[in-house]
């Protein structure tokens, strides 16, 4: 790709996120939130004529707009202003033949995740990206969190202490009953494993928990003993995961995902405790990290006043009192991207605070863990590792 500007938006391409689906909306939104990108191409949708009624909505140029991810990454390639990135927002059994197009023809690559269905083909992955030199970035958009930051700078500082204990749980309702049989897209897609993979819940929302307790302590899983559910009759894949975790260098952790938790909407949870303080974090109220110190009282640590440092500063938006997060929490990550590849295309360094941005050895870890997850409870949660 050229270098022709070092301020300009970059071209934005799109795999997914078309009619009726939702997680599309949210990356178009977070990419545009600090203007770094303009979506220029896509194949939104499984067939050319979705694909070609999304693109229309969307505004984009109908000769931009394709019928397979191969005939756009062959196209886009070959164009003299041809896509700098593009973001894969498929159910997962996409994620991977889409990925490699991409990277193979030369572009940066945005992924949600888990990474893919195998491990298998997360490995391969990993292998081309390392062959390519490009840039890969996987969507776990809640360590964009200001107090996420915040509570990760904690860490580091020591001021737990070393780490004993790591509880993250991810509640939700809205799988409660047979929504798959009953024609909704999301759930259709989630509760079948030709196109979610292995394991259902665990990938959707358990990946997210494994990814944050890991991304804050620092901390990778060594092993785990899972114990995974589907509570709704006929469903396929599970809606409720159990797991004890051990840590490499001695901390003992636990995971609950669910997805049939009434009265749940998104209550993602992190509890770390040290020998000198532990920490409590809630997605549902971001703006605010509890921290107590050993024999005192909690402390409040607000997003943008009292306690928090220039970590969380960095990726705060709004004054104190107007709430962040989930979008913005997904710009954090768009727009870190956008310094990185801008960075490369510049030949210039990046800021420094990119390397906190979800890499496809991520990836490696959240599809290893799906896979420990699943075969630890195939064998009545024996004790499995999910070292990669």
């Amino acid at each position: 790709m050229a270098t022709e500007s070092a301020n300009r938006r970059l071209r934005l391409g799109m795999v997914g996120g078309g009619q009726g689906a939702f997680i599309g909306g949210v990356h178009r939104i977070a990419a545009r939130m600090d203007d770094r990108y303009e979506l220029v191409a896509g194949c939104f949708a499984s067939t050319a004529e979705k694909s070609k009624a999304s693109g229309i909505e969307l505004g984009v140029d109908p000769t931009r707009t394709y019928g397979s991810f191969e005939e756009m990454a062959t196209a886009e390639a070959g164009r003299e202003d041809g896509i700098d990135v593009v973001s894969i927002v498929t159910p997962n059994h996409v994620h991977y033949p889409a990925a490699a197009a991409f990277l193979e023809a030369g572009v940066h690559v945005i992924c949600d995740k888990p990474m893919t269905t195998t491990f298998g083909d997360a490995a391969a992955l990993a292998a081309l990206v390392a062959s390519t030199g490009k840039i890969f970035v996987l969507t776990h958009n809640y360590t964009g969190y200001p107090m996420i930051r915040q509570a990760r700078t904690m860490v580091e500082a020591g001021l737990l202490g070393k780490i004993r204990v790591v509880q993250a749980e991810y509640a939700q309702d809205w799988l409660a009953t047979s929504l798959e049989t009953e024609g909704l897209k999301q759930a259709e897609w989630r509760t079948d494993p030709a196109r979610s993979g292995p394991a259902g819940c665990t990938g959707d929302i358990g990946t997210h928990a494994a990814n944050l307790a890991s991304f804050v302590t620092g901390l990778d899983i060594d092993e785990l003993a899972a114990d995974l559910t589907t509570f709704v009759d006929g469903r396929k894949l599970d809606d409720n995961c159990q797991v004890l975790l051990r840590y490499a260098g001695g901390a003992k952790g636990m995971l609950w995902a669910s997805q049939v938790a009434v009265g749940n909407e998104n209550a993602l949870k992190l509890r770390v405790y040290g020998e000198k303080g532990g920490l409590e974090w809630s997605q549902e109220d971001p703006n605010y990290l509890w921290h107590t110190p050993i024999g005192e009282p909690k402390r409040l640590i607000t997003r943008s006043g009292a306690g928090a440092g220039p970590e969380a500063a960095r990726v705060t938006r709004i004054p104190p009192g107007h709430p962040e997060g989930y979008l913005e929490g997904f710009a954090n990550i768009y727009s870190d991207t956008a310094e990185l590849i801008s960075a490369t295309l510049q030949h210039r360094a990046p800021d420094p605070a990119t390397a906190l941005l979800p890499t496809v050895t991520d990836g490696l870890k959240g599809v290893k863990f799906i896979e420990a997850v699943v075969e630890s409870s195939r064998h009545d949660g024996r004790w499995t590792s999910a070292r990669i």
